[in-house]
């Protein structure tokens, strides 16, 4: 199986773009709280121009190289945005990654080029992408002045119809702030979506369960018997480093648990795990593989056998026991003796001695959609079929996010979920039902739903998108990758050159070269940006 997109960040600094290190989300911000913000960001940089050439069909366009505001959509767009924005409206996640990067732009948070602030050596202020506050406020001349149909099919037609998008591809383009669709290609035909899917169980999740919900792993003491359960609560991002980084730590939770223990006069436990929680095989369909653990509730590191955080890698065969015995060496630190840990489960009268939460579902969200992380969608995927009543296995979880995305009104015609992360090529998604997630996304009266957008890789600068679109709309693309052998896709949102947000989905079957196929799915992106299309 060929998956480039899940390749780790090439950065000095991987982990600075995690966004456990950004605010929580802030739902519900007045319109009005906007406005500085908007007045800042126009105080910019001179931009440093990269010039791209298209087919001939197509004008050559000029971007600035540098702009890393794509977020500007987002955060000043949509009156009621969330995510991890600073007060000029620029993603911490994005500043942070051009800082450790040494890439100009991606550092606007407030100060002028001349400001007295300023860093010898820092990124200087990256080229705003134009607001779109008054589009998405839904301002009557702006809807009048919406790119049109003919126009946008005239730029988009040829860049789509070419061989290196194998021998079926859709695509659809809406215009956010009205909702309405400019662009169809076969946009109600269902294809293998890959990880595009994930932007579905993005939006189940957080339909189920909300923007703040916490997973929560637990240790209890069974009285009597002395033994202590390590119970699993599906926290994928549950670490067992030194440097947790905002995440939950297996080491606090032994500290705090030690500390419980010694209260108690308890020197010596039976140690055993509970991964209960789930049901049904821990094994994907697709079998063993890098891209992947073995899906349980109770997994430390995402049982990965090096220092990596993303990206394929080497996984235990067997998560929980491996946590636990991680578990049981930090216990011994403290003096806690321990037996050798097997499974079992905690029982209704177990006390529990000490637990340890992720941060929001928000930004778990978020860190799933930026790295294309599998591990995290199918514990959400889980979580949402916990959430909603259904069997928390594979046919369970699907069923849930199919069931959510019906109660928001969404076009699922056609639609197989057969998974969370989209690694089972049995999954179908339309590219209607793509461009209607993102819409939903942005809509003001779902603000629990935004982080499915502000998670989205930014072109050029992280996750997925971080070395494409270099030579392009770098900074103005926000789009999730979907990479399966001979299937691509690429589903997010653009900020034209006339201020609308765009939601665009391109899905690609039966492609022979991920390479071509890529560059072809980024040309029609930068286009969109390029577009008026009046």
């Amino acid at each position: 199986m060929f998956v480039p997109e899940l390749r780790p960040w090439r950065a000095a600094r991987p982990h600075v773009v995690r966004v456990a290190t950004a605010v929580r989300p802030r739902l519900a911000r007045a319109a009005a709280a906007a406005g500085p913000r908007v007045a800042r960001l126009t105080r910019a940089a001179k931009p440093q121009l990269a010039r791209l050439t298209l087919p001939k069909t197509v004008r050559t366009w000029q971007y600035s190289a540098g702009a890393a505001t794509a977020g500007l959509a987002l955060a000043a767009g949509v009156v009621t945005a969330a995510g991890p924005w600073d007060a000029s409206g620029q993603r911490t996640a994005e500043r942070d990654r051009a800082a450790a990067l040494g890439h100009t732009g991606g550092a606007d948070h407030g100060r002028t080029s001349g400001s007295s602030e300023s860093v010898a050596g820092a990124p200087r202020p990256a080229p705003s992408a134009r607001s779109v506050l008054t589009a998405l406020g839904g301002s009557t001349s702006l809807a009048k002045s919406a790119p049109n149909g003919k126009p946008l099919s005239a730029v988009l037609g040829p860049l789509l119809d070419t061989g290196a998008l194998g021998t079926r591809h859709t695509a659809a383009v809406v215009d956010v702030a009205t909702g309405r669709r400019l662009y169809g290609a076969g946009a109600d035909d269902a294809l293998t979506p890959a990880s595009t899917t994930k932007i579905a169980t993005a939006v189940a999740a957080l339909s189920a369960m909300g923007a703040d919900h916490r997973l929560t792993t637990r240790t209890a003491l069974e009285p009597d018997t002395g033994e202590l359960v390590l119970v699993g609560g599906g926290d994928p991002t549950l670490t067992a480093r030194q440097d947790a980084e905002g995440w939950a730590s297996l080491r606090t939770l032994a500290d705090r648990t030690a500390a419980a223990l010694r209260k108690h006069g308890v020197t010596q436990v039976t140690l055993s795990y509970d991964t209960t929680l789930y049901a049904g095989s821990e094994v994907h369909p697709i079998g063993a593989d890098r891209n992947l653990a073995p899906v349980t509730a109770l997994m430390a590191d995402e049982a990965r056998t090096n220092d990596s955080t993303s990206g394929p890698a080497p996984r235990v065969a067997d998560p929980a026991a491996a946590a636990t015995r991680t578990f049981a060496a930090f216990l011994q630190d403290h003096g806690i003796k321990t037996t050798s840990p097997g499974p079992s489960k905690a029982t209704n009268r177990a006390k529990t001695l000490a637990t340890v939460s992720s941060p929001p579902l928000s930004t778990v969200i978020e860190r799933m959609l930026t790295n294309s992380d599998n591990d995290i969608a199918e514990a959400l995927a889980r979580q949402t079929a916990l959430a909603t009543g259904e069997r928390a296995d594979f046919a369970g979880a699907g069923k849930a996010i199919g069931a959510r995305l019906r109660k928001l009104g969404l076009p699922l015609s056609g639609t197989a979920f057969e998974d969370g992360s989209g690694l089972d090529r049995a999954d179908r998604i339309t590219a209607d039902l793509l461009t209607s997630l993102l819409a939903k996304a942005a809509d003001p009266h779902h603000p629990e739903l935004r982080t499915a957008l502000t998670g989205l890789p930014v072109a050029g600068f992280t996750g997925t998108l971080s070395t494409r679109y270099t030579d392009g709309a770098a900074g103005v693309v926000r789009a999730k990758t979907g990479t399966l052998t001979g299937v691509n896709a690429l589903a997010g949102t653009v900020v034209t050159q006339d201020g609308r947000l765009l939601a665009f989905a391109f899905l690609a079957s039966n492609t022979t070269s991920p390479t071509a196929a890529q560059s072809a799915l980024d040309h029609a992106a930068t286009a969109l940006a390029a577009c008026g299309c009046k």
